[in-house]
């Protein structure tokens, strides 16, 4: 039995992954905001654990880790996935609110849940897990107007680096993902345009977010001695290099 944390799994890519790794068998729990939303991902699976969690409260988060191994004695990976966006908009006009409100849920939230999932890959017998983060394109390079968002993005690779290396002596492997373009509720607007570095408006490629749950599932399957430190997942033909 392979045990895995997905958070931000009521919705978008989160959901995608978990419906995928329930399928593969895996047990999962399920951390979201929204307790409905988790218990549709739920139905029909023995091996789903419905855990109602805000990220940015470590207590909380703390009791979800710990009932899932109080209910399956280990915790062998966590899927870091919850998040917000924060775009269209150049710094002067961005609000101190909407910028500590990304910070809080993109970075900290990740913090605080690989924190926990470190915790315990280090306290359990046989020692170890996997910790994969969710970062974006815009670890890379940024979209026009995201400077919130981009930032938090940036701050997980640095995340990633630090885990990796703070993992090594407990066998704690973490690598990072970073999707473009996978199309989910919260990007269908892109078929309709959003804006591009030189001002203009329009229309942009998506992939389908089953190519990132095949991608995750790839990642969290390795054996320890092996790591994807960084994969980067996104539709062909969309504006990466340079956003142009």
């Amino acid at each position: 039995m392979r045990t895995i944390i997905i958070t931000g799994a009521g919705q978008g890519i989160g959901r995608a992954c978990a419906e995928a790794f329930l399928a593969e068998g895996w047990h999962v729990g399920l951390i979201g905001r929204r307790a409905d939303l988790l218990e549709e991902v739920a139905e029909g699976y023995d091996g789903a654990l419905v855990l109602p969690c805000d990220v940015t409260d470590e207590n909380a988060v703390d009791s979800a880790f710990d009932k899932v191994v109080g209910a399956w004695g280990r915790l062998d990976a966590l899927f870091n996935n919850a998040g917000v966006s924060a775009l269209g908009a150049t710094i002067d006009a961005v609000s101190v609110e909407d910028w500590r409100r990304c910070i809080d849920i993109n970075l900290t939230g990740a913090f605080i849940c690989a924190r926990a999932a470190f915790a315990r890959m280090r306290a359990q017998d046989p020692q170890g897990g996997r910790i994969i983060n969710n970062g974006s394109v815009s670890a890379h390079v940024p979209r026009w107007g995201s400077a919130p968002y981009t930032a938090s993005k940036h701050g997980i690779t640095g995340l990633t680096r630090s885990i990796s290396l703070d993992g090594r002596p407990f066998n704690i492997a973490c690598g990072q993902i970073d999707i473009g373009n996978a199309l989910t509720e919260i990007t269908a607007r892109m078929a309709d345009g959003v804006p591009q570095a030189d001002g203009t408006v329009a229309p942009e490629p998506v992939m389908d977010v089953a190519h990132v749950a095949d991608s995750v599932l790839h990642m969290a399957g390795l054996p320890l001695e092996a790591n994807v430190q960084f994969m980067t997942v996104m539709a062909t033909k969309m504006p990466y290099i340079g956003r142009g």
